[in-house]
């Protein structure tokens, strides 16, 4: 008899709506001839009995619940950020022009065989769609509670075929200047790139996401793939993510690049050490005026903190930023 015993931050929860299907790519992949890079999208689903991306609501997987109510929808999908797009809280409305479908994803670097891919088929070949509930905590000291609906990016490395040297993954999003006006501005590092250990792929709490609310990604919440990384700050989620790379050697993320003292390669979240501007004791829940105790890697601890236990870190701030 299989008992499961809940974690420290689980309190059982629900919600989601209903979406319809999206449409096939393969002609699509077809025409933009990428069906002889790599493996060819009809390959990848050859003896699949998977559901289709488009069957929301997935399943909710009850592993993954809050101790906190959801957000509210319009909230999380109103208030985010994007800077691709602009800096200020409200640049849903100008990402519109972004088209997230179809969408083409690489995967290069340190594997069996190089290969693009529509994003649909690339997140039917990883399988394992779910629902989880997480907590989301941006790096400015506001959290949100969402519905994410994906797959394990673990399950990327069964697509991937990395080779047995691949210590890193790096993701990079799009690069359009004409569809994302903040793109054109020259003093950030474009194109947004971020990066995980292997064993933080690994790790049963990182997600790659489709989905929010039980419907599509919206392209301001990172249509049409993102990636969550609950116990981290939300800079190291990168969204409309359209490269995979594997490597030996550590990339250099975006806001890194950018401002190496406040924004490092781990961002784990950490009440005890501030940001250089800002306290990071509490945050703010989207939506309301209520403050509350941030939690040590957001309240996720238990899954995570043996992933840097025997990390030769000199510095404990180094895990943080």
């Amino acid at each position: 008899m299989l008992i499961k015993s809940r974690r420290s931050w689980e309190l059982p929860e629900s919600a989601a709506t209903s979406e319809d299907v999206f449409m096939n790519r393969r002609e699509w992949l077809r025409a933009a001839g990428f069906a002889g890079l790599g493996l060819a999208a009809s390959n990848l689903m050859a003896g699949s009995a998977l559901a289709a991306i488009g069957g929301y609501p997935f399943p909710q997987n009850g592993a993954y619940t809050l101790d906190r109510a959801l957000t509210d929808e319009e909230e999380a999908t109103t208030y985010t950020n994007f800077y691709e797009f602009g800096s200020s809280k409200n640049i849903w409305r100008k990402t519109r022009k972004m088209v997230a479908d179809p969408w083409a994803v690489t995967i290069d670097g340190m594997v069996e065989e190089e290969m693009t891919l529509d994003a649909e088929d690339l997140v039917k070949a990883m399988g394992g769609f779910e629902e989880r509930l997480y907590r989301h905590r941006c790096v400015e000291a506001w959290a949100m509670a969402v519905p994410w609906s994906g797959v394990p990016l673990a399950n990327l490395l069964k697509v991937a075929k990395p080779k047995a040297g691949a210590k890193y993954l790096r993701m990079e999003t799009f690069l359009d200047k004409k569809v994302a006006p903040g793109q054109r501005q020259g003093w950030y590092p474009w194109p947004y790139v971020e990066a995980l250990t292997i064993e933080e792929v690994q790790n049963e709490l990182t997600f790659l996401a489709t989905g929010l609310y039980g419907k599509a990604l919206p392209n301001q919440n990172g249509a049409p793939i993102r990636l969550v990384t609950p116990w981290k700050y939300g800079f190291k989620s990168i969204k409309s993510i359209a490269r995979f790379t594997f490597t030996d050697e550590r990339p250099v993320s975006f806001w890194e690049e950018l401002a190496p003292k406040e924004y490092g390669f781990w961002a784990n979240v950490n009440p005890n050490i501030p940001h250089p501007r800002w306290s990071q004791a509490t945050e703010r829940l989207l939506g309301t005026d209520e403050r509350v105790p941030t939690l040590l890697f957001n309240g996720y601890r238990d899954q995570v903190e043996g992933m840097y236990a025997k990390l030769p870190i000199n510095d404990p701030r180094e895990l943080y930023y």
